[in-house]
């Protein structure tokens, strides 16, 4: 299997390459040559356990890696999962149900992806004898779900910006209060966007990428999309037969990253009726699939901090789709959008996709509603989710964050404080973040100060 931007000016890699490189020479996205046709593996599949099913899954993609070394890099990703199920099913109506998202070590959905590239890097720091200096940007979830997949492991620098005073306390903590000397919070003046910008032009500097052993562990990455895949058909195995093909995955999303995994599966061959976007305040995804426009708004801090986004930076990947895999399209719509925050699409297809957006004041009465009815807490992303459900549909929801990361709007909204053993060690420790203007070249220096050059290859 081999790897190509979705902008055509760049060679293809191979998986191994792909993952290293995190974002494309040409500043595009990486995917598939061609997508494999999973329809035909799903009977053979359904008996798998979580850590079975994404090593069945990862063979068709990551072929340059060995069998056992494979195998020893996804089961040990899921090692640290709390629930033995790992992405357990959870039944609220006969046609409405939870996919637990948060049993990981940082209780987010970005544990998934972000265990397994963890190892990843460390079996490619293994095969070159090169260290790493991984950098990421966070809207709350990804910087702690990264930094923790790097715990540990030698050779590998971890930077990670994020928009000061933008996220919750308690997913600050996860960043800054782990000890580790390998591990670099960056806050930043601004918004999510303007780190995940900055982190772009970054990583467009090659010769400084190539010095530094610069990888991307931001959703820009493959194989956290690829990870991403398989709680998607680990769901659909938990339905009902009689429920399966009717079944719509409600994704909160602001990145467009985990949604776009889920369409990706259906595209290979998973057999689900469709996908319904949730936004909170910052509406641009749904603003663009009830429009066709795609539009940059002023954005609105809430009491869903990891979806505060308006640049939606996997976008391009279903631009690529969209627009039958023209890479000099994609490149025009992409450079469009860069200069004036917008673009039209002509006759726009969502491609079995709906959406809805909920306000603060919405996701603090869902949480309200939910609980009193079901007896369920859900954090304010995964409230979103609840927002205006299909009855007429099987829906699945997906739960992207345990409670206890969101205390004062689960109180506000129900009265009760949820709790989390992991979460309340954190409040002991000190804070260790850096404070850092969102430009490139401050960036780049505060690396340059910290980093495992490699020294062999040249600036």
């Amino acid at each position: 299997m081999r790897y190509i931007s979705t902008r055509g000016q760049c060679d293809s890699v191979s998986f191994s390459q792909a993952v290293a490189t995190g974002l494309a020479p040409d500043g595009g996205l990486f995917l598939p040559e061609s997508l494999p046709d999973i329809s035909r593996y799903l009977t053979e599949w359904e008996p798998l356990s979580y850590k079975e099913l994404t090593l069945a899954f990862f063979r068709l993609f990551a072929t340059d890696i060995e069998e056992e070394t494979l195998r020893s890099i996804v089961f040990n990703s899921y090692g640290k999962f709390e629930n033995e199920k790992v992405a357990p099913l959870i039944r609220l109506e006969e046609n409405l149900h939870v996919l637990e998202l948060f049993h990981g070590p940082t209780l987010a959905f970005k544990d998934f992806a972000l265990q397994l590239l963890g190892n990843l890097y460390e079996e490619q720091i293994r095969l070159s004898g090169k260290s790493l200096n991984v950098l990421g940007a966070t809207s709350g979830d990804t910087g702690a779900a990264a930094i923790h997949g790097l715990l540990g492991k030698e050779g590998v620098n971890i930077f990670i910006l994020y928009p000061d005073g933008r996220i919750s306390a308690l997913q600050e903590r996860q960043m800054t209060c782990t000890g580790a000397d390998n591990v670099f919070p960056l806050a930043i003046e601004g918004s999510f966007d303007d780190a995940q910008k900055v982190l772009k032009e970054v990583f467009e500097n090659e010769s400084f990428k190539q010095k530094f052993g610069l990888s991307a562990v931001n959703s820009i990455n493959l194989a956290r999309i690829i990870a991403q895949c398989v709680y998607y058909i680990y769901a659909w195995f938990q339905l009902p037969l009689e429920q399966r093909g009717n079944v719509e995955f409600v994704v909160p999303t602001g990145n467009f990253g985990n949604v776009l995994a889920g369409w990706l599966a259906q595209k290979m061959g998973l057999p689900v009726s469709g996908f319904k976007i949730a936004t909170n305040q910052n509406d641009i995804l749904h603003r663009l699939f009830q429009s066709g426009y795609y539009e940059m708004g002023e954005l609105q801090p809430s009491c869903a901090p990891s979806m505060d986004i308006q640049v939606a930076s996997n976008f391009e990947r279903f631009i690529y789709y969209a627009e039958n895999e023209d890479a000099g399209r994609v490149r025009r719509i992409m450079e469009e959008f860069k200069t004036t925050g917008s673009y039209e699409f002509k006759n726009f297809n969502n491609q079995n996709f709906s959406s809805s957006t909920a306000s603060d004041a919405d996701i603090e009465a869902i949480i309200g509603r939910v609980y009193h009815k079901y007896g369920y807490l859900v954090d304010p992303h995964t409230a979103c989710a609840f927002q205006k459900i299909d009855p007429g549909k099987t829906s699945v929801l997906l739960a992207t964050a345990h409670p206890a990361k969101f205390p004062e709007t689960i109180q506000r909204a129900t009265g009760i404080t949820p709790h989390a053993e992991s979460l309340e060690n954190l409040k002991k420790r000190k804070i260790v973040k850096y404070s850092v203007l969102p430009d490139k070249e401050s960036i780049e220096n505060f690396i340059r100060g910290r980093a495992f050059a490699n020294l062999d290859t040249p600036a």
